[in-house]
């Protein structure tokens, strides 16, 4: 049956629409006017370009990188590690949430446990990383769990223990096991912290890999960086920035769309 709309509804809609088009365009403008303008600050030497690189100089870099191979090598290392510790992380974060929700004795006793964590830079474990995990994948995957287990547990338990006690009493009062309260009101509940916890950890799973290959890589994107840096090659370091912008914008796109996808099937239901 075809749903009918009032007329104010529909120019409010016409407004609306008509708004967030502007702010898309008015976005687009602004990065190609920054763009524009470091081109020419570069250009006309407003700016060192040797140490600030241009846009044109960083499309050339992008460009020579991609013919002799090394562009997807070195992105390709970077996004594996980046996608397997944001999923370990995730899985590994929502377990912990959950013991620590289905246990409130363990709660208490880990908790100050977990702010310390949380609050040591994970930088100073680098060398104990080395020497724990070798130079290898395992170190940087493991420097981007320890980045973002903590934000992931305790996004999800705040998630978890703002579900409306009223609710939670109903249930038990109509005899709901733990288990039911969980499955049926807590976890459905908690969709908009999930949700937000892993647009969090999108941004801290990209902190974490590219941290651990400042360490101990010896390829990606982060090793581009450090590598660029130490033989003053700047148009290579801000290269592989752009590129690191851009895919982490994907990523965080392919989140804002999984987002909407489950809020819509949600309000479907």
């Amino acid at each position: 049956m075809k749903k009918t709309i009032s007329a104010a509804h529909a120019e409010f809609l016409k407004r609306e629409k008509k708004r967030t088009v502007t702010i898309h365009l008015s976005r687009c403008f602004l990065l190609l006017f920054l763009l524009a303008l470091w081109e020419v600050a570069a250009a006309l030497n407003w700016v060192n370009p040797f140490i600030t690189s241009s846009p044109s100089r960083i499309v050339k870099t992008i460009f020579s990188l991609s013919t002799g191979g090394n562009l997807l090598y070195h992105a390709g290392v970077t996004l594996l590690e980046t996608l397997i510790g944001f999923f370990l992380s995730t899985l590994l974060g929502f377990l912990f949430a959950l013991l620590l929700w289905w246990n409130p004795t363990a709660r208490k006793i880990t908790e100050p446990y977990i702010v310390v964590l949380n609050a040591l830079p994970k930088i100073a474990l680098g060398p104990l990383l080395i020497i724990w995990c070798g130079t290898g994948q395992k170190a940087i995957l493991t420097m981007t769990v320890l980045v973002c287990i903590v934000i992931a547990t305790m996004n999800l338990l705040g998630g978890f223990l703002s579900t409306d006690e009223g609710k939670i009493l109903l249930l038990r009062s109509m005899g709901a096991s733990k288990a039911n309260i969980l499955f049926k009101l807590v976890l459905p509940s908690s969709l908009s912290a999930f949700l937000s916890m892993l647009k969090i950890n999108v941004g801290m799973a990209w902190i974490g890999s590219v941290m651990g290959e400042y360490i101990v890589s010896k390829a990606g994107l982060g090793y581009l960086i450090v590598y660029g840096g130490q033989v003053f090659k700047l148009d290579l370091v801000m290269s592989a920035i752009a590129l690191l912008c851009l895919m982490a914008t994907a990523m965080y796109a392919a989140i804002a769309a999984l987002e909407k996808l489950l809020i819509t099937n949600a309000g479907e239901k």
